[in-house]
């Protein structure tokens, strides 16, 4: 698939809620792989948006739907560490990478 393909893909969770949608795709350049998805949630016409970066090991493709699925509470992800579009984190610190694994229960790919 084409990165360009994934960006504005629906991201549910498996009771059916919409979690946001694809806004980015981090890849870690060291090795080549995809590290992140960045989502967004709320807001109202890329107003007010929160994103969020995703373990990519903790989305799931849903071929059916045609869409992707990740396994947390739609509350939860209300209360992800996140960030605005003019602030947005150092992807490469070690420590960022291990509590953003952690609070959606992905392990690192390079564990």
């Amino acid at each position: 698939m084409g990165a360009n393909t994934l960006i504005g893909n629906d991201v549910y969770n498996g009771k059916g809620e919409d979690l946001g949608d694809i806004k980015e795709i981090m890849l870690d350049t060291r090795t080549g792989r995809v590290a992140y998805a960045v989502l967004s949630f709320g807001g109202f016409l890329g107003m007010g948006e929160k994103l969020f970066a995703v373990p990519w090991s903790a989305l799931t493709l849903d071929t059916t739907n045609k869409r992707y699925t990740m396994n947390v509470e739609k509350e939860r992800l209300k209360d992800a560490p996140g960030f605005d579009a003019d602030n947005w984190p150092n992807m490469a610190d070690s420590t960022w990478e291990k509590k953003i694994h952690d609070y959606y229960g992905a392990t690192p790919y390079r564990a």
